[in-house]
């Protein structure tokens, strides 16, 4: 292995790792809000990933106007999602095993229904950014890092959100103590809606750069929702902080251990790291820190 693959191949890891980190942060949002674990929440990614395939090919939008749609149509459908199913069971006894049973078959009714109104078929989509570049005997593509740079800007946006927004406030009083937050007259339902919203948003922005490099097709959701639960896992439940670094861990160690192996080994690196983090610090690397958004 040269030095040059080498760091290629981790800089391969950080950019795949940053589109984990916001797969993931969505997904730590809402758990660490509301306690739900939202086991549709690849096909946020899914669903976006055809509004842009769409828009650019059917509607025949410019790239931006088609980016902003997608991610708009995924943040609405995770408002539609806590609307209509989420929030009936809350109200119930037992709701935190019906919210996995709804949400798992939620999952399977998407896959499902793109499958009979679009097709089987995979789609690809030119990249954004055309060209490369080449520093120190390694080359990257530009989209590549577009990846990275948009993921890196969404990123710190959302921190600026949760730390210095009013909305933001109340969505970490709302984690920390629900009942609490009602009582000082923040608006406990509201937030649990803007929650999954930009949960859909966060799937749709990783779907977006995503989506000129991967097939579009109706279970490309499937493998990044679960890189997701497994970098909200590693992180520490709930840990938007934790899931962003677990994000990029993971992505890194993925493509460090592919290089020596093969691309057929990429799930045994991620989950076996899961496995061996959880026997030995089971609330996730920094599940000490803070457990909640």
């Amino acid at each position: 292995m040269t030095v040059s693959l080498l760091v290629e191949q981790l800089v391969n890891g950080i950019i795949t790792g940053s589109m984990y980190a916001l797969m993931g942060a969505g997904l730590a949002l809402v758990y660490g809000t509301m306690r739900v674990m939202n086991f549709s929440h690849g096909e946020f990614f899914m669903v976006a990933a055809y509004i842009l395939f769409l828009a650019l090919g059917a509607l025949m939008l410019p790239t931006i106007p088609a980016a902003l749609l997608a991610i708009l149509g995924a943040a609405c459908l995770g408002g539609l999602i806590e609307k209509g199913l989420i929030e009936p069971l809350m109200k119930r006894e037992g709701w935190e095993l019906g919210t996995i049973v709804t949400t798992l078959g939620l999952s399977f009714i998407l896959q499902n229904g793109v499958l009979q109104v679009i097709g089987e078929e995979y789609y690809t989509l030119q990249y954004f950014v055309d060209g490369s570049i080449t520093l120190f005997g390694v080359t990257l593509p530009y989209q590549r890092l577009l990846i990275l740079a948009v993921a890196i800007g969404t990123i710190a946006l959302m921190e600026l959100f949760l730390r210095r927004s009013r909305a933001g406030w109340a969505l970490r009083a709302v984690s920390q103590d629900a009942q609490a937050a009602s009582v000082v007259g923040i608006n406990v339902g509201r937030v649990f809606l803007m929650a999954f919203a930009l949960s859909g948003a966060l799937s749709g922005v990783a779907a977006v750069m995503m989506a000129p490099i991967q097939s579009v097709n109706p279970w490309m959701g499937v493998p990044m929702g679960l890189k997701a639960f497994v970098v909200v896992v590693l992180g520490g439940m709930g840990s938007f902080r934790g899931t962003i670094i677990a994000g990029f861990i993971v992505g890194i160690v993925e493509a460090l251990g592919t290089t020596v192996t093969s691309s057929e080994w990429r799930e045994l690196f991620s989950f076996g790291l899961l496995i061996l983090i959880i026997w030995f610090k089971p609330e996730g690397l920094f599940g000490n820190v803070g457990r909640r958004a």
